[in-house]
């Protein structure tokens, strides 16, 4: 394998999120406990920005305009203007401010995908929202989640993952609903995931200090092989790089009783794997 390399000094407590921009050619990902955004130009190694965020923001995702982002937070999803800092609030939060926003993504057709939780994970109340353009009200999609996580689309299904449940999901979306398939035990906890142009899902297993490897080509999520990671608790991954070989990996320090000098690192390592471009918004 070739060597893994950590980005930067800093350390979030609990680092997700991590999206490649092609037109910027930087990573963005964000530190949901902290509030921040972080934004790495890895042409310029020491180039790493951060900005304030909302409270328990838990994405910072393209949209079809280059200099404006979306941003989901416990405040609501807004567009998030990078030159000018300024935000421009498109819908509030749909729930409770006891649940938070976890997973989001950008689903094929343009539209955001989101999952809520209970800020202390305890409660089984977490949803999955659908998001159709700035002018759209959230869709609830699917209830009664622990902590929902990991969002693929590959073949016309769609896969997610419940943390605490220790499962992967098999669904599909139809009349406005989240229509689960088929469910997989899975071992330890998964949390995000990237998925190359061939199917192979690589998903962040918190705890384990791992990535796993799964082909999404048969009819369970078959595990194939693993990375071991520097970092105890590795939360999501994503593909990015001039050729989309560059596995960038967020990671987390919340929770560890004597975490070590590299939790909560960003990592790189460079694969033979090619991943797939990230989505944006559509305006």
């Amino acid at each position: 394998m070739n060597p893994i390399h950590v980005i930067g000094d800093y350390r979030a407590q609990l680092g997700e999120t991590p999206v490649w921009c092609e037109r910027s050619h930087s990573l963005l990902w964000v530190d949901i406990v902290a509030g921040k955004l972080l934004r790495y130009w890895p042409k310029d190694a020491t180039r790493i920005e951060v900005r304030d965020m909302p409270d328990f923001t838990s994405a910072v995702l393209l949209t079809e305009d280059a200099g404006r982002f979306l941003v989901v937070s416990q405040t609501g999803i807004a567009l998030y203007d990078y030159e000018s800092s300024r935000f421009t609030p498109l819908c509030d939060w749909p729930e409770a401010r006891d649940t938070r926003p976890n997973e989001a993504a950008i689903a094929p057709d343009g539209a955001l995908w989101f999952s809520s939780m209970d800020v202390n994970a305890e409660r089984q109340v977490g949803c999955w929202y659908r998001l159709a353009g700035p002018h759209a009200r959230p869709q609830k999609l699917l209830t009664a989640q622990w902590v929902p996580n990991t969002l693929i689309w590959w073949q016309d299904e769609i896969w997610f993952a419940d943390s605490l449940n220790g499962c992967f999901y098999r669904a599909a979306y139809a009349s406005g609903s989240l229509n689960i398939q088929q469910r997989y035990l899975v071992g330890g906890t998964p949390d995000g995931s990237s998925l190359t142009r061939d199917g192979w899902l690589i998903n962040a297993r918190w705890g384990d200090a791992k990535l796993v490897y799964c082909d999404l080509g048969h009819a369970s999520p078959e595990e194939t092989g693993a990375l071991a990671l520097p970092v105890r608790q590795p939360s999501n991954c994503t593909f990015g790089g001039d050729t989309l070989n560059d596995l960038y990996i967020t990671s987390a320090r919340d929770g560890l009783r004597q975490p070590q000098a590299i939790d909560g690192a960003l990592l790189k390592i460079t694969t033979t794997m090619t991943g797939q471009p990230a989505r944006r918004f559509r305006l």
